[in-house]
């Protein structure tokens, strides 16, 4: 498992009973997991003392059920700082998990010794897009969801690259591909973190089983001669690591030699010394 153990401003603090209680700067959250299932003995204050919690609804969807909490605030995770803030369905703008992509794609970039060009599709908040910018890549940012897209602008200007060469689209990431291929653009470097089920700006439907292959297909006329890296991640339940390692080796590995690896994402559990597991993620290196 890569576990992002180089936190400072998140802390997962406890998790067990379907929930996790975490630490963001300070700021206590109580929130759903669907992979703990397992029972814990809820020692820790915080759980009686947290700053908000979700509340699921079993007709779907939740609610927040807020105490002493900004609307707003940032966490810092080395020299990159990020706006957070509680979400419909459970979320913050930020999955502290993906640390461990950042770092991988930052060494990547800062050791390849020239310029890199960066495609990060259904890029949500801008994480990888920020890090990507912090070692120096050119990054072209691309989700569906235009509020996500002004969301990432400012986490880019939090961490002092207002002016870096960031390109931002709001656009179904596959037709955005798809003109990408015409006009003969290419990337050396491509992330791509696509939902289980979504819709883009004109209705489009992206279901991951049925999309997924023939998307990351797509993506390859994109590459480079001479790509870098290429990471694809998913929070889809049941779908294992060793499937998007497979994709990656057979549409990527197969064209262009390298090395391709794959495994769950993981945080620590401060309580317990476990590791909750936080999804799945394939990466193809050049080497």
């Amino acid at each position: 498992m890569w576990i992002a153990k180089d936190w400072k401003d998140y802390r997962l603090l406890d998790c067990g009973g379907g929930e996790k209680l975490e630490s963001w700067a300070g700021q206590i959250l109580v929130r759903p997991d669907p992979q703990a299932i397992w029972e814990t003995p809820h020692t820790n204050a915080g759980w009686k003392r947290s700053n908000a919690r979700y509340h699921r609804s079993s007709s779907g969807g939740g609610h927040w059920e807020k105490g002493d909490l900004p609307q707003q605030w940032q966490v810092r995770y080395k020299a990159l700082t990020f706006n957070v803030k509680p979400m419909n369905f459970k979320h913050t703008g930020l999955f502290p998990e993906q640390a461990v992509n950042w770092d991988f794609a930052m060494e990547k970039i800062r050791k390849a010794g020239r310029p890199v060009r960066v495609l990060n599709l259904f890029a949500y908040t801008g994480g990888a897009s920020v890090a990507c910018a912090a070692a120096g890549a050119s990054v072209c940012h691309v989700d569906a969801a235009k509020g996500m897209v002004a969301w990432a602008k400012e986490n880019a200007a939090a961490s002092g690259l207002s002016d870096a060469p960031i390109r931002y689209i709001v656009d179904d990431c596959a037709k955005f591909v798809e003109r990408e291929i015409r006009r003969g653009k290419v990337y050396d470097a491509i992330i791509m973190d696509p939902p289980s089920y979504g819709r883009g700006p004109g209705g489009e439907v992206w279901k991951l089983e049925e999309s997924l292959y023939p998307f990351v297909k797509l993506c390859t006329q994109v590459l480079s001669d001479t790509p870098l890296f290429v990471i694809l991640n998913s929070y889809t339940t049941g779908l294992a690591p060793s499937v998007l390692g497979y994709i990656l080796a057979t549409l990527v590995g197969e064209r262009f030699g390298g090395h391709t690896e794959w495994d769950e994402l993981g945080l620590p559990v401060e309580e317990t010394g476990l590791a909750l597991p936080c999804g799945a993620t394939g990466r193809w290196m050049a080497y």
